[in-house]
């Protein structure tokens, strides 16, 4: 339980969007509030990578004003992140998530979750190293050239490019923008169409 709760403020430190910071609830289960829909992401992806949680996404209204601690808290969310969590438990490792947020919007966002978790999932370490050199090299503003990231590995430039392309890092950052949006829209009740 440390080892997550650990995890989740790594993946959160410094980052808007903590509304109430997560902490173990029943048993072996951990709750918190997120009000960014990029930082939701992030965190559901991470507990995922580790593959050993079931993650629950509940997304709506919560009873105002919020209690200090999430555990002693009520409304919409908390009802769908309790639902969303018993799905997610039926799902195979990796891609155990599922969104509850009252419109088929959840669905979507919930597919494209287990679509990247299970891509994930499938990952090597080598895959992982160089994903998360990107990632690093992104994060520190820097652009995730590979070239860049050969140096920073020391190994060639065809190597990265062959790791890049097994691993799914471009089709993953590609995906990323549009679930971030799409949770966007569900949180704020937006909806989005064609017309």
């Amino acid at each position: 339980m440390p080892q997550v709760l650990a995890l989740i403020g790594e993946v959160t430190r410094g980052r808007d969007g903590v509304v109430r910071v997560f902490g173990r609830t029943v048993g072996d289960e951990i709750q918190g509030v997120l009000d960014d829909a990029a930082l939701v992401v992030d965190v559901v992806l991470e507990l995922l990578r580790d593959e050993g949680w079931s993650v629950g996404l509940g997304v709506g209204a919560v009873d105002e004003p919020l209690p200090a601690e999430s555990r002693e808290a009520s409304g919409d969310a908390f009802v769908r992140a309790r639902a969303a969590v018993e799905r997610a438990k039926t799902r195979p490792k990796g891609s155990s998530v599922a969104v509850e947020g009252g419109t088929a919007r959840a669905e979507e966002v919930e597919a494209l979750l287990r679509l990247l978790g299970a891509i994930r999932s499938k990952r090597t370490s080598a895959g992982w190293e160089i994903t998360d050199t990107l990632a690093s090299l992104l994060a520190e503003g820097r652009s995730a050239a590979q070239k860049d990231a050969a140096a920073a590995l020391g190994i060639s430039e065809q190597a990265v490019s062959q790791r890049v392309r097994t691993a799914l890092w471009h089709e993953e950052q590609a995906v990323l923008p549009v679930v971030v949006r799409l949770l966007a829209a569900l949180d704020d009740g937006t909806t989005e169409g064609a017309g």
